[in-house]
């Protein structure tokens, strides 16, 4: 019998990681577990204008991404879902590992955009190395799939 308890959905608020959080729905509600919702904000390098008073720009997308956070998981609270929000900073895939320990988590479904050949090696493979690193199940929702959700 299988028993999750814990779900990890990152999310990047593309149309694969929202399929992907439907996924995680349906999981949860099957099994009455629980979903972290996490996104993760990666630094970005800037130049410094010394005229400019310096924000960095983390901080004023903290509360932004918060918000997106909050709007995209209430319909899954709405319906009886344990949820939990999580916003990161640093590298998607070590962050989302990070959190995977952290929390024992029994499962990670997660989207993927797809790409492959210079796209991929340019922006790098998140699925891939979350693939990679987990120390448990990775369910990985494709851009383009056969749908088993009704």
């Amino acid at each position: 019998m299988i028993h999750i308890q814990k779900i990890l959905c990152p999310i990047d608020f593309s149309p694969p990681s929202r399929n992907a959080l439907r996924y995680a729905n349906e999981f949860a509600k099957a099994m009455n577990a629980k979903i972290t919702v996490m996104h993760v904000i990666q630094p970005q390098p800037i130049t410094a204008d010394v005229n400019v008073p310096y924000v960095p720009p983390e901080v004023e997308m903290e509360q932004a991404e918060k918000e997106d956070m909050a709007h995209l998981i209430r319909e899954i609270i709405s319906e009886g879902v344990l949820v939990e929000q999580v916003l990161a900073f640093g590298l998607p895939w070590e962050c989302i590992i990070a959190q995977a320990k952290k929390e024992t988590i029994d499962v990670i479904i997660l989207g993927t955009h797809g790409r492959s050949g210079i796209s991929r090696l340019l922006m790098g493979s998140t699925a891939e190395n979350v693939i990679r690193h987990a120390t448990c199940p990775v369910l990985v929702v494709k851009a383009s799939e056969k749908e088993f959700i009704s």
